[in-house]
């Protein structure tokens, strides 16, 4: 993993190869987490049950630049056991109303250089200037999946140096790659979902990273994710990955902007005049790999811009998977959990709800498909309620609705989520939620709406086009 620390405080890594520090007199290189065990007995056990601190007696830390294993100047380890209680879950509720600065701080004090920052090369940036602020020592790792856009390597290099740290890179393993690409090409996850990709690229080199931490940061946001981040805790027990000490239980992960509004973090870096990746003056707000990444237009989410060829609920890519409940993955997978309403899907507060809008069964879109003379054009919102990218289009959608009633132009809504969602994919053209189709007069065919905007101007020159 990458480490960068920034203050002058001694202190001991219990595994590594070589990864950089920074101090205020001197720059130190030290052992990357991860392949240089200490031989001494290991006194550290399960997070939940116990912790433990090891002090090295001789530490420096004005040292040469020289690349020293940081064990061979721990001379005779003192070892201090202490029994604690580790209730992460209270943990979260106290600091809920704290401050991201006040999370960050906590996180760096109870694991010392046993917890790092994940830096994706978006907004996350704030995390680094938070653990600057707190003054502690910090460390910053990054996966670089070998597809990244060439602005967030650039951004990755101006970060380093507006903070005077190193950060290091965890890359996927290239046999598996290989076999990867050599199956199924460049570009398979534009068939087949994106999930084995990033299996690949991202979430295994993650893997190997956090096997040798105690506790990571991420910027994860409650508002980042439709169905997946809306109850992220400030702190929690990682559900999905393990830590040095290996078991369930072995790592914990700190989200300190967990409640924090996009702008807000926005607003924080613009104050305190924070680099940032050249992709977000283009339209991008949520960074990935290049092949999956697009910017994203006025009223649309911010995870639009994430694999926009695949379901709301379905863009995670495996690093918080964690996220995803029982009833999410159903919803994914279009099985809906609960009762059933009248359209075969699980009961939930509807949208798109106005008097000028029809509202379609399964018996009805079925019909209106097969006519091929009607008396007037449809136009017809595919969407599923708990979607974050209808949600967003439900203003303006009500808004055509209401300019064209008494048009000979009928505007309705079909929910396609639950046991409607494979029908839709079949007769009705359904690739991810919302999808727009205009039923012609003169024509059993609908015509799908390409464009992603979907504001009501634009949605009235595609009707007035075909009508």
């Amino acid at each position: 993993m990458a480490f960068a620390l920034t203050s002058s405080s001694s202190s001991t890594a219990i595994s590594g190869s070589n990864f950089p520090r920074s101090t205020s007199s001197s720059d130190l290189k030290v052992p990357q987490i991860g392949s240089v065990r200490l031989a001494e007995r290991h006194a550290t056990v399960n997070l939940s049950r116990r912790r433990c601190a090891v002090k090295a007696v001789n530490a420096d830390p004005k040292r040469n630049d020289s690349i020293v294993p940081l064990a061979a100047t721990v001379a005779a380890p003192e070892v201090l056991e202490k029994e604690e209680a580790e209730d992460f879950q209270q943990l979260a509720k106290e600091l809920d109303d704290a401050s991201p600065l006040e999370i960050m701080d906590k996180a760096l004090e109870k694991f010392g250089d046993d917890i790092a920052i994940a830096f994706s090369g978006a907004e996350d940036v704030a995390l680094i200037e938070y653990a600057k602020l707190t003054g502690r020592p910090f460390r910053v790792f990054s996966l670089d999946t070998g597809r990244l856009n060439p602005e967030t390597y650039r951004f990755f290099t101006e970060v380093e140096k507006h903070y005077g740290i190193r950060i290091e890179y965890m890359f996927p393993d290239a046999v598996e790659v290989q076999a990867l690409v050599r199956s199924k090409g460049l570009f398979s996850f534009y068939e087949d979902g994106h999930q084995e990709c990033c299996r690949v690229r991202k979430v295994r080199p993650l893997r190997r990273a956090l096997k040798g931490l105690r506790a990571w940061i991420t910027g994860q946001r409650k508002d980042q994710s439709p169905g997946t981040r809306s109850e992220v805790p400030v702190v929690q027990v990682d559900p999905v990955f393990e830590g040095l000490d290996g078991g369930i239980g072995s790592l914990v992960k700190w989200n300190p902007v967990a409640n924090v509004d996009g702008k807000d973090i926005w607003n924080f870096l613009q104050a305190m005049n924070v680099p940032v990746n050249g992709l977000h003056s283009q339209g991008y707000v949520s960074i990935g790999c290049e092949p999956c990444t697009r910017p994203v237009l006025p009223g649309q989410h911010e995870r639009e811009g994430r694999w926009w060829w695949e379901d709301a609920k379905a863009k995670e890519c495996g690093l918080h998977k964690g996220n995803l409940k029982e009833d999410t993955a159903a919803q994914v997978n279009g099985i809906g959990n609960g009762a059933a309403n009248a359209n075969g899907t699980a009961t939930e507060s509807d949208i798109f709800n106005s008097q000028s809008l029809v509202t379609l069964s399964r018996t009805g879109i079925e019909n209106l498909a097969r006519l091929e003379n009607r008396k007037e054009p449809w136009i017809v919102v595919l969407y599923a309620p708990w979607c974050r990218f209808c949600q967003a289009m439900e203003e303006s959608y009500v808004e055509l609705a209401e300019k064209l009633a008494g048009s000979g132009i009928k505007v309705a809504k079909f929910r396609a989520d639950g046991e409607q969602k494979e029908y839709a994919k079949r007769e009705l053209q359904l690739g991810s939620f919302p999808t727009i189709l205009f039923f012609p007069k003169h024509s059993s065919k609908p015509i799908k709406y390409a464009s992603e905007k979907r504001d009501v101007d634009s949605l009235m020159a595609f009707i007035n086009a075909l009508r």
